[in-house]
């Protein structure tokens, strides 16, 4: 009988072993956690979840019975310790589990504040994991003060939620604009807006000096020299993917665990798949770090295990939910040299182009937009920019030949 370990509880490892068995793979499965739930959604953690609107049972991506009913050994709160690819075996604390097939689906790790500048004091977090979310609930209350350093998504959805329930926001940012590394200034202008009319303070191109207080965090001191008193800190500067056990074990790495287009790592037993793994995309190295990736990517693998021989081949899509605002990307940006915008009755989308070629859409409230330029996308249609921009152009028409 052979036998597949897949280490990494998420939503890629959830989705690996679950396609397995849809696929007829009758062998033994194990799925390996580190925390000590069941797989989750973690989208959620820093929205509904963290604002008490879902509870904790409806962040399961499956009824805790559905790894039973379906043979496979789910190991929670049980991280792996070493893969020894010679003998095929994974050390899972006492435990050796040998394997004919191995999928790394070990997802990313928070970038940390340095100790040095009081990173390692109490009251300062990090927005990854469920265990990172419950601890930071408490300090969710109205009218304490709350420092956000790093203006990326996950940093201004935790903001939203802060504002929602009362608390003094201030978010800081050290580019000359937040979501500068994702995101066109016309959509940084236009979240940076949304955000300071529920209140929230934004201080950009300014960096973090360092934390103060004894124990725990009482204030943030910035390079100009202002200082900032808080109750609590979130760091949101950023992920790495979690290569630790790729790299010990001895696989290629580049810019996270290097797969081929069929999902195979430098050891043609193991796989990865989810946001620790890149893979060549249209003649450059890409690793997202998406729900949609995560799933689609790990059910190409599974495929791939049993001999399926597929291409990966995404088109990339990303949301994010802030107030009443939902941002959905369709796309990549990379590599764009100007933006369109389209603005029709509050229906708003920032349309990018590299010439006449459209890479991205970025759809503010406007879901018929995002709908459209998924499909643009997908097709290699660009449509005339100036048709874009004309409030009496139907979207609809510019799938037409």
């Amino acid at each position: 009988m052979e036998r597949i370990v897949v280490i990494g509880a998420g939503q890629a490892g959830a989705s690996l072993v679950a396609k397995l068995r849809a696929s007829g793979f009758a062998g033994k499965i194990s799925l390996i956690g580190q925390e000590t739930v069941p797989p989750y959604q973690r989208p959620p953690l820093s929205k509904a979840y963290l604002l008490g609107e879902l509870a904790l049972e409806r962040l399961f991506l499956r009824p805790a019975s559905f790894y039973a009913d379906h043979d496979i050994d789910l190991h929670l709160g049980a991280p792996v310790t070493a893969i020894d690819r010679i003998a095929r075996t994974v050390t899972v604390g006492e435990q050796v589990l040998a394997y004919d097939q191995l999928a790394l689906t070990t997802g990313t790790v928070p970038r940390n504040l340095p100790a040095a500048i009081g990173g390692a004091l109490a009251g300062v977090h990090t927005v990854r994991t469920l265990a990172d979310v419950d601890a930071m609930a408490p300090d969710f209350a109205a009218g304490r003060q709350l420092v956000i350093i790093g203006g990326g998504y996950i940093g201004l959805e935790a903001a939203a939620v802060a504002a929602k329930r009362g608390l003094t926001v201030t978010v800081v940012e050290m580019a000359p604009r937040i979501l500068q590394r994702v995101a066109a200034p016309e959509t940084s202008d236009a979240i940076r807006a949304l955000h300071q009319s529920h209140g929230v303070r934004i201080l950009e191109n300014v960096a973090l000096a360092a934390l103060e207080g004894a124990d725990r965090v009482t204030a943030v001191r910035l390079t100009n020299g202002d200082v900032l008193p808080a109750d609590f800190v979130i760091a949101g500067i950023g992920v790495l993917p979690d290569t630790a056990l790729a790299e010990a074990a001895g696989l290629y790495l580049e810019n996270g665990i290097a797969v081929d287009a069929l999902g195979r790592t430098s050891d043609h037993t193991i796989w990865a798949a989810g946001d620790c793994a890149s893979f060549p995309w249209r003649g450059q190295r890409l690793r997202l770090e998406s729900v949609q990736n995560a799933i689609d990517q790990a059910e190409l693998v599974a495929q791939n295990m049993l001999g399926a021989g597929l291409d990966y081949d995404p088109m990339p899509w990303f949301w994010s939910d802030q107030y009443d605002l939902k941002l959905q990307i369709a796309g990549l940006n990379l590599g764009y040299d100007r933006v369109v915008v389209r603005d029709v009755s509050g229906a708003r989308s920032h349309w990018y182009y590299a010439g006449d070629k459209l890479l991205a859409v970025d759809a503010l409230n406007d879901p018929r937009a995002f709908m459209l330029a998924k499909r643009l996308i997908a097709a290699g249609r660009s449509p005339d920019p100036a048709q874009v921009t004309d409030p009496a152009t139907d979207l609809k028409s510019l799938l037409q030949p």
